[in-house]
């Protein structure tokens, strides 16, 4: 398909290529051709996922083009969706690792269909986007439901090894929209399960596709028996390949701005005389597994657009305990509460907080502070 490109071409490591394709989206279009492969979609999620911009910087760059925020509501409602995910990982901490409001039911096992690992499902859509995503890192959104559709509600597997295998490979990827997402098309934080048929993938993905295991009208779901191809499942050993130990300096007469794999905004305290250092925590990765080509493109565009980073490949407890610096200073995350130092917080669209059981009751406040 052409649709596909080389992954250097999709996410570029340039911050002023970056710059550029904010001011190239157009919300308008976006809003109604975002579900098509083809969509006027922004490429920005591997941008903001590791902290580089945020979703109130891209608004705001937006909305200095004169659009009418009511005129835009869906695209402002996708980066307010971003924001909902992560203060459910906030307020839920590590309970969004299992089925969060039900149990995901049946359940045949907690593998991945090997299918889906290999490319060949046999829905020509499908097969082509894994390929390109092993890849690019990318996955359009409709894709991802798809292939979580066809994981967890006709192969019957748990969401949460699929779940890993995606945000293992993605570019873009946050724990909190994966594995949540996941577990919205699963049923476990909806209140039903999302499944799509072969009518719906040809739709979008342009493709004439018939006499698939998903060829089927939508009442055919209601007693749908998983098919022989997706039977066979695989259990993964997913490994971070992180960089080799290198010495690195720490200046004792200067603070530490800590960057790590969900803050790399290169703007963050540059105006200030500061160690910059990348840390890239065993601990954190092996729980959290990345590929090689995540682990390049944060260290490639850590070293283009931060002056002077150094990678210290060690726990943070490592890193006390080697330099004896504690006057450190970072970005509030989930996975950073055992960091010590000065903690700063994250910039999101609104300043909403809070436990919110449903995204539209999170977005009401958000478009108060918005007042539009």
């Amino acid at each position: 398909m052409e649709l596909f490109e080389n992954q250097n071409h999709m996410f570029p490591a340039d911050y002023a290529a970056i710059m550029q394709r904010i001011r190239n989206i157009n919300p308008l279009k976006y809003s109604s051709t975002r579900n098509y492969i083809n969509g006027a979609v922004t490429y920005l999620s591997p941008y903001i996922s590791r902290g580089i911009i945020s979703t109130r910087f891209v608004l705001g760059e937006v909305l200095k083009k004169g659009y009418n925020p009511a005129d835009i509501e869906k695209f402002i409602q996708e980066l307010a969706w971003r924001d909902y995910w992560q203060q459910i990982w906030i307020t839920k901490g590590n309970a969004i690792n299992k089925d969060l409001k039900t149990e995901q039911k049946p359940i045949a096992n907690r593998d991945i269909p090997k299918v889906i690992i290999n490319s060949n499902t046999g829905i020509i859509a499908i097969d082509e986007a894994i390929k390109a995503f092993y890849d690019t890192g990318y996955l359009h959104n409709h894709v991802r439901m798809y292939i979580a559709a066809i994981s967890c509600n006709m192969a019957h597997c748990h969401w949460k090894m699929p779940a890993k295998w995606m945000y293992y490979h993605l570019l873009d990827a946050d724990w909190a929209s994966n594995a949540l997402s996941w577990q919205w098309v699963a049923g476990t934080y909806s209140n039903k399960k999302y499944v799509a048929n072969q009518e719906n993938i040809n739709k979008y993905c342009f493709t004439k596709q018939k006499g698939t295991f998903l060829d089927i009208p939508y009442e055919g779901f209601k007693a749908y028996q998983s098919p022989k191809v997706l039977q066979e499942s695989i259990k993964l050993e997913l490994k971070t390949p992180l960089p080799n130990v290198k010495p690195i300096h720490v200046d004792q007469t200067i603070p530490t701005c800590l960057y790590n794999f969900y803050n790399l905004d290169p703007n963050w305290k540059k105006d200030i005389s500061a160690n910059r250092i990348l840390l890239l925590e065993p601990s954190h990765f092996k729980s959290y597994p990345v590929s090689q080509k995540s682990i390049d493109f944060i260290v490639q565009f850590s070293e283009l657009n931060i002056d002077n980073i150094q990678v210290y490949v060690g726990e943070f407890s490592e890193l006390i305990s080697d330099f004896k610096h504690k006057n450190i200073y970072y970005k509030e995350h989930p996975l950073n509460a055992h960091y010590e130092g000065h903690e700063e917080p994250r910039e999101s669209l609104c300043n909403v907080q809070g436990d919110y059981t449903s995204f539209f009751s999170f977005w009401k406040n958000c478009k108060k502070q918005l007042k539009y």
